[in-house]
């Protein structure tokens, strides 16, 4: 599961290296060129395959942001209790759980070894605003894991918005601990304890 959620992490890093035009790709070509290309990258990365983490995670946050919707992913963890943050609170979970999940993929990007990936047949209409691509990581030992990706579309090309491992959605796997936190120490309280987590993240991999 640990490279699984490095692949999600990849995903993202690889898509501002593809040289033609985010928006001028469909969803699945968008996931499957961005796919192969990062794959090759973390196969020949040496610092990678040693453990440098703060160099996977130098990696991730240039690379990833601008084609993930952080602020919808945030909205999708946090449900109704999203509704009840003022805009700046908005603006501060979103950037906090936007760092968690970069830093926590970013500890994973090592975990790579001699899986593939499988692209499942994709269907979509004309005028289609929000569609899921589905994959699966085939592994030398143990059984196919599915990894799907939601995205979304919009006017500068296809945004994730969500990722499905085995099932389970990354963004609403979240959503009880993080609606206990608010319902314990309200939403300020659920901002410091992302930026807590964040912190510990930080200190761990500088380490390395």
């Amino acid at each position: 599961m640990k490279f699984i959620r490095a692949l999600c992490a990849a995903i993202g890093l690889g898509l501002l290296s593809v040289p033609v035009l985010a928006q001028d790709l469909g969803p699945d070509a968008l996931v499957k060129k961005v796919t192969d290309d990062v794959l090759t990258v973390v196969r020949t990365d040496k610092d990678l395959q040693n453990g440098n983490t703060k160099k996977a995670i130098e990696l991730v946050e240039t690379k990833v942001l601008p084609h993930f919707n952080f602020n919808r992913m945030t909205a999708l963890a946090l449900g109704r209790e999203w509704s009840k943050a003022s805009p700046e609170q908005k603006t501060k979970l979103t950037h906090e759980f936007r760092t968690l999940l970069v830093r926590t993929y970013s500890n994973a990007l090592t975990a790579y070894k001699d899986q593939t990936v499988e692209y499942k047949p994709f269907k979509m209409q004309s005028g289609d605003t929000d569609v899921t691509v589905r994959t699966q990581i085939s592994q030398s030992s143990g059984k196919p894991i599915g990894l799907d990706y939601a995205l979304e579309k919009q006017n500068d090309g296809w945004k994730v918005y969500d990722v499905v491992v085995a099932g389970v959605s990354l963004v609403t796997n979240y959503r009880e601990t993080f609606n206990q936190e608010v319902r314990a120490n309200g939403i300020d309280g659920l901002i410091s304890t992302l930026a807590a987590k964040n912190k510990t993240l930080e200190t761990s991999s500088g380490k390395k």
